[in-house]
């Protein structure tokens, strides 16, 4: 693993690593913040999964998690979206290839043979944490935005037990019925509905729901509510009776000035799960 920069901040380090990934076949790099508590022992972590056009760096220099994550004693960290390089496959879009791994693993050719960022983000970098840096495994949590938020939530309820929380800023909450979705899961996985399911949020929480508690926070000036879908999981979640907090904040967009507003309720909801005994 290769360490790419290290700055102070906050008291604790905010560094970028990169490191040949089996799970993409290729190099990947991320953002990880610890706090000053990390130099003491492991310290829980909150993964932030970014959206579409993001690499690592999109978050951890516009989202200000890292004050409030400092003031919690949580370490937090920032993958990249999707594979990148010579050799990947990518597209002219803006919404497919590089940049827009969706957190699936494709199966579909020319997606295959990189297209891995659930391996990725689920198994290989959680373990790569672990060995290298003081993180608490036994105490994640996950939160994103837009495509982060979808790829969050979708962890979150696929893997019971791995995270004590999970939050979105507007996620993208019902792909399969959205041109945010159902065009990059047919890329990526084919055109068997069937195998798109277990990577739309709405579609989960009526099968599974969560085993803990969830925080959403969508704009009425979101301008691509229509593709967010934010209605549907609400309504998933109101059938299901599933302990969450779904807020629709007046007058605010998809952008980053968003996501900072809100960060630091987020870091403490996260804060409050990691916590608990």
């Amino acid at each position: 693993m290769e360490t790419v920069s290290e700055n102070r901040a906050f008291g604790g380090t905010q560094g970028v690593y990169k490191h040949a990934s089996t799970a993409t076949g290729g190099d990947m790099t991320f953002g990880l913040f610890l706090p000053e508590e990390a130099k003491d022992g492991p310290v829980p972590v909150l993964w932030y999964l970014s959206g579409l056009t993001c690499t690592h760096e999109n978050a951890m220099t516009k989202a200000g998690a890292q004050a409030w994550c400092a003031e919690q004693g949580l370490a937090i960290v920032f993958p990249d979206t999707s594979p990148r390089g010579e050799g990947v496959a990518d597209d002219e879009a803006y919404d497919l290839g590089q940049g827009a791994g969706f957190y699936v693993n494709a199966t579909q050719d020319p997606w295959a043979p990189h297209f891995r960022m659930w391996d990725y983000v689920a198994e290989e970098l959680p373990a790569l944490l672990g060995e290298n840096f003081a993180i608490d495994l036994d105490r994640q949590a996950i939160t994103g935005h837009s495509m982060g938020g979808h790829g969050a939530l979708t962890l979150a309820m696929n893997l019971p037990g791995r995270y004590k929380s999970v939050s979105a800023f507007a996620p993208i909450s019902n792909p399969t019925q959205s041109d945010w979705g159902r065009k990059q899961l047919s890329a990526y996985l084919g055109d068997d509905e069937a195998n798109w399911a277990k990577h739309d949020a709405t579609l989960l929480m009526r099968d599974k729901g969560f085993d803990g508690p969830i925080l959403i926070d969508t704009g009425t000036s979101d301008q691509f509510i229509d593709l967010l879908k934010p209605e549907a999981l609400a309504h998933a979640a109101a059938e299901r009776r599933q302990q969450a907090t779904l807020r629709m904040q007046p007058g605010y967009d998809h952008s980053y000035f968003f996501v900072s507003t809100f960060m630091e309720e987020h870091v403490s909801f996260h804060a409050d799960a990691l916590y608990q005994n």
